[in-house]
């Protein structure tokens, strides 16, 4: 099974410069493709999750375009050809 991650620009440079990477988890969850994706790159990895392998409070993570806080947080299902989006919360005024 391959995800495709899309990262921002703000991210793309812990994860080599790019923006797309294609991964496969060891399993059908947001958490291991999460966990594939840190065992590539750990600094990109610690950005997104904490310390108790929780997303951090700032950080959006999107499957298909529906935000993981509503469908299951890591919990949530990550099927063939899926497209993970991760961003970075924005605050301003």
């Amino acid at each position: 099974m391959t995800v495709q991650v899309v990262l921002p620009g703000a991210l793309a440079d812990l994860a080599g410069g790019t923006r797309h990477l294609d991964v496969d988890p060891a399993g059908d969850t947001l958490a291991d493709l999460l966990d594939a994706l840190a065992a590539r790159h750990p600094t990109l990895g610690r950005r997104i999750r904490d310390e108790t392998g929780r997303v951090r409070r700032f950080v959006d993570v999107y499957v298909d375009g529906e935000d993981v806080r509503w469908q299951g947080g890591l919990d949530t299902a990550v099927t063939d050809g899926a497209v993970v989006q991760v961003l970075p919360s924005v605050a301003g005024g």
